[in-house]
């Protein structure tokens, strides 16, 4: 899910430029709307697949369609066909990258944000810290705070008040991606000020309208002047605690010769000390596993919380299916025992409730690639420096490829029925080379946290619920009022305190 951090905004062509595209583009078979020269449609792009979601998917799928940010086309495809081409087929030699608006610093090497080679070798090496081996000894410490968040539950639930799920899923969030990634132990629940948990947040708070982003999107030739005066949107502060905290675990690292717990830090350390030449390209510096650690908690905070708190939401508004989620619990790990890596992994009920979740709450909702040269694909003419979004959330939404679409119907991904999915027309995580590369952790995470709570609580509407749930205009997928719910203990013995 690190999609989060490319913002759909780019940079604007010369109005004579901007008139020869115009031209070539009116010939082809396209439903588009002219924007103005610097203002765009910009209002139209925002509210895409969003809110009203019947008009956003008849809009979406009545035809191919062009939009402007800026200058520079948007081109929105749904034919699954097509989204193949751009996501699989031609991603390495015209759709590779994604696009960078925003002055980010060090952050332009992280891998959602790095480009064409530099992108390739960084996945290649960060692949291997995702094997099932290296997650399965992750998993003792993912469970440790499973254990945490059922403690809080519990003393929530004696207090027999309702319940704002985002904040207490948030944390234990918060608490995972922080250890699995700086092998640190944090209790943001109960220990706010902790530097680490502060630092973090810090990071987290991205506000898009704020004068720098407006300034940039108002005027995009400014983004590589402020990189030339060092002005980025992230916090400096927060920047400099988290190089400051790589370069003393690499001394650390390269002191201790003590068996060291696994975590992603430590991985991509070992790869980087272990290659026979520190200053080859092919080790990863000090600073790209800087900005490789703040990619994970800013990606990976945001997008688990909130799915987790769309799952229970879900689950509390249909409780035969809370019901027999549990049941498979109860069966897979009899009196309440703890779970494994592998039973985790193997349950089918458990799979089919978080793939509904994410096709109903597609948290990032829509994907974008930027055209690396003139392409026609399918009969649609796509010059250099456009751009081609693919609008998850409408996709996810659409009654041809999905019955009852607007149901909570988790056997759409059983085993009888999965199999007539398109993969093209289901992309929670993206597709292709530049899909979700913490797709595997974010799904165990996820699992284990629904595990634990499950054992233990069942989830319940209260009057504060708001049903249905209405989402909000913003980047990420997000409930225009706090989900709340009331928790209910399922007995008097509660494991995990």
């Amino acid at each position: 899910m690190l999609t989060v951090m490319q913002r759909a905004c780019g940079g604007s062509p010369s109005y004579s430029e901007f008139r020869n595209t115009e031209e070539i583009l009116s010939s082809y078979p396209l439903c588009f709307l002219t924007p103005m020269l610097f203002l765009s449609c910009l209002p139209d792009y925002l509210s895409f697949g969003e809110v009203d979601t019947n008009t956003s998917v008849k809009f979406c799928l009545s035809s191919p369609h062009r939009l402007f940010d800026g200058q520079t086309p948007i081109f929105v495809i749904t034919d699954p066909e097509t989204i193949k081409n751009v996501l699989v087929k031609e991603c390495f030699s015209v759709f590779t990258n994604r696009q960078n608006f925003f002055p980010v610093g060090i952050m332009s090497k992280s891998i959602p944000l790095a480009k064409d080679e530099e992108w390739k070798r960084y996945r290649a090496l960060l692949s291997p810290t995702f094997t099932s081996g290296n997650l399965k000894e992750m998993f003792p410490v993912i469970e440790q705070y499973g254990d945490i968040l059922v403690k809080y539950l519990r003393q929530e639930a004696e207090k027999g008040k309702p319940v704002a799920v985002k904040d207490v899923l948030g944390a234990y969030s918060m608490d995972v991606i922080i250890s699995t990634s700086f092998g640190v132990n944090v209790d943001s629940l109960n220990n706010p000020e902790d530097p680490i948990v502060e630092n973090a947040k810090k990071v987290l708070r991205f506000d898009y309208f704020d004068p720098l982003s407006l300034s940039v999107a108002l005027f995009p030739f400014l983004t590589p002047i402020y990189e030339m005066l060092n002005i980025c949107v992230f916090p400096k502060d927060s920047i400099e605690f988290f190089k400051k905290f790589v370069d003393r675990m690499a001394e650390n690292h390269l002191d201790s010769k003590q068996k060291h717990r696994v975590d992603f830090i430590y991985l991509m350390m070992e790869a980087y000390n272990n290659s026979k030449d520190k200053d080859s390209h092919k080790a990863l510096s000090e600073i790209e596993i800087t900005a490789q650690s703040i990619i994970f908690i800013f990606a990976g905070y945001e997008t688990t919380s909130s799915i987790l708190s769309f799952t229970v939401y879900s689950l509390a508004t249909h409780p035969d299916i809370q019901k027999k989620l549990q049941e498979e619990i109860d069966e897979a790990l009899p009196n309440k025992a703890s779970p494994t890596y592998d039973t985790v992994m193997a349950m089918e009920y458990l799979d089919m409730v978080l793939n509904e979740t994410l096709r109903l709450y597609p948290i990032t909702n829509r994907l974008q690639r930027v055209c690396k040269k003139d392409v026609e694909i399918n009969g649609i003419y796509i010059p250099k420096g456009s751009r081609v979004m693919i609008p998850s959330y409408v996709l996810h939404h659409d009654p041809q490829h999905w019955p009852e679409p607007e149901e909570f119907q988790p056997e759409r991904f059983s085993k009888e029925n999965k199999g007539s999915i398109d993969p093209y027309v289901y992309l929670p995580f993206g597709n292709g080379p530049r899909n979700c590369i913490g797709m595997r952790f974010a799904l165990m995470n996820m699992k284990l946290a629904l595990i634990k709570v499950l054992q233990n609580f069942s989830f319940q509407p209260c009057k504060e619920t708001q049903i249905p749930l209405k989402l909000s205009r913003e980047l990420l997928l997000q409930p225009v009022k706090p989900i709340v719910l009331k928790v209910v203990p399922r007995d008097a013995v509660i494991t995990g305190a």
